[in-house]
């Protein structure tokens, strides 16, 4: 699904603030569009204020500012080194946490070392060096972790730097080597809390998560639910299964033993197979991650005959584009640009008071209520 152009500019607008500058070639590949896309978003941006054009490159006002401010004598020692910022590509909910970390690291006067990373196995690790050997004083890092096996390859590393580090909505296990890691994210937990709860009020008791099995929060998500839909008297049926974009195949997780596995043949949930478990399981309510799986998956139950919010009511997570559907999707929002800017300022704290206690912080999501849920029709109601 192509991104709408309002999230493709803040994510350009990002990208141009942590580098400074970018060619808008380089924008264009990073973003999967074509350059004449590219340049167009940025002549946008540029018309509204929010950057500088050059030929070919698109300029941050900051880096601009600084080249025509008057030079002053430079300073040397290790103030002048980088914190290394580390977030996978295309991740556009982690780019607004990206952002929100260098308004602070901006602001305390810190250079920023954007490092993109590639989705494959074990990428951060040789950008992290990379960053290390060129000075970085400190590391401000989101790792993809889009399995277990990879979040345990990952631990011992990222224990083992010798630099103030913080983790981005990474909760590090318990018991791990990262345990006392400063790391800063959101409670997941919390956030599905609301959408359960959410939907509950508006009279629904029968309820499916379909979520993605590719990153930490995919995995926090589908615990949370299972064990918020378990321990709610007030829920009929329950049931997990992965949306499609997901590579691997449905644990089956589901309510009580007498109910049927998740009904959608064993593997990840198309809409055709979502509606066909809304019909046979008498699903009135589905919560669904992330956004663009969210949008995705409600145009398919159109397709299918199953209309949001009249015959599904739907809550989103993520709210990146939530509020783009031709629905607006009500969505339980994570501060994420919050999350980068308290990461940050820990970061900030540590670098000064390198023998202060490990911090593990947990931000409160919001839920942002749009047209997509809504009452429970009285003759559907089993309550």
């Amino acid at each position: 699904m192509r991104e709408p152009s309002e999230v493709r500019r803040r994510r350009i607008l990002a990208v141009v603030r942590s580098r400074g500058s970018a060619r808008v070639s380089d924008l264009a590949a990073e973003l999967e569009v074509s350059v004449v896309t590219a340049r167009r978003d940025v002549e946008e941006l540029a018309r509204a204020g929010k950057l500088r054009r050059g030929h070919g490159v698109a300029r941050s006002l900051d880096s601009v500012a600084r080249a025509q401010a008057p030079r002053s004598a430079p300073s040397h020692g290790a103030g002048d080194a980088a914190v290394a910022l580390v977030v996978p590509e295309r991740h556009t909910y982690l780019y607004e946490t990206m952002h929100g970390a260098r308004t602070v690291l901006d602001a305390a006067g810190i250079r920023v070392a954007l490092h993109i990373t590639p989705q494959a196995t074990g990428a951060e690790r040789p950008l992290v060096e990379r960053a290390l050997a060129d000075g970085a004083r400190g590391v401000l890092i989101a790792p993809r972790w889009r399995t277990v096996a990879e979040e345990e390859a990952g631990h011992a590393w990222l224990a083992g730097l010798d630099v103030p580090t913080v983790l981005m909505e990474r909760r590090p296990p318990r018991g791990s080597a990262l345990h006392a890691m400063d790391s800063v994210c959101s409670d997941h937990w919390y956030g599905m809390r609301l959408a359960v709860d959410h939907l509950v009020s508006l009279g629904h008791r029968r309820i499916v998560l379909a979520a993605r099995d590719d990153s930490p929060t995919a995995r926090a998500l589908r615990s949370a639910f299972a064990g918020i839909a378990g321990g709610l008297e007030e829920i009929e049926d329950w049931s997990v299964v992965l949306s499609a974009s997901s590579s691997d195949a449905a644990d089956g997780a589901a309510g009580p033993a007498a109910r049927q596995g998740t009904g959608d043949g064993g593997g990840p949930v198309t809409g055709e197979g979502l509606a066909r478990l809304l019909r046979e399981r008498d699903f009135t309510a589905a919560v669904l991650h992330g956004d663009v799986d969210a949008l995705i998956l409600v145009q398919q139950l159109a397709d299918n005959g199953v209309r949001v919010p009249q015959d599904c009511s739907v809550v989103a997570y993520d709210d990146v584009v939530a509020a783009f559907g031709s629905t607006p999707l009500t969505a339980v929002a994570p501060p994420k640009a919050a999350v980068g800017r308290v990461a940050a300022e820990l970061l900030v704290q540590r670098l000064s008071r390198p023998d202060a206690p490990p911090q593990r912080t947990e931000l409160l999501p919001t839920l942002q209520i749009r047209g997509s849920a809504q009452d429970l029709a009285p003759d559907r109601s089993t309550v």
